[in-house]
């Protein structure tokens, strides 16, 4: 029996939060939600997610300074990136720093599915090598 995918869904606003677990939850997956980048540090899902939904704005610590903080303890974790004010140099950052996507709010959801596919494909050639 193969065990679903684990993600983990980080904004500061509780309605994303609630509408993208529904969404990501109704594809199958484990889903767990975090209010902010610390409260995810500091959970048991941090070795166990395959992917990483984050906000960009975030009080304390944004998704892109916990991006590059994972990836200088290590740790390759696929991040999908959504955002209600777009900034250039911001999605330029992430994606450099090897984020699958980088969503303008509102975005589709067909095109959030797509990402997650492609995050999830990635992780799993990690894992496999």
């Amino acid at each position: 029996m193969t065990v679903a995918p684990a993600i983990s869904i980080i904004d500061d606003d509780a309605s994303i939060r609630a509408g993208l677990n529904n969404l990501v939850r109704s594809l199958g997956y484990i889903v767990s939600t975090f209010s902010s980048a610390a409260a995810f540090l500091q959970s048991t899902q941090l070795h166990k997610t395959c992917c990483v939904i984050a906000d960009v704005r975030m009080p304390a610590m944004s998704g892109v300074e916990l991006q590059s903080h994972l990836r200088s303890q290590g740790y390759k974790v696929p991040f999908i990136f959504i955002t209600a004010v777009p900034d250039e140099a911001t999605r330029k950052q992430a994606l450099d720093d090897g984020a699958i996507c980088f969503l303008t709010k509102p975005f589709d959801e067909g095109t959030l599915i797509e990402c997650l596919n492609t995050a999830l494909d990635q992780h799993r050639g990690e894992t496999k090598s």
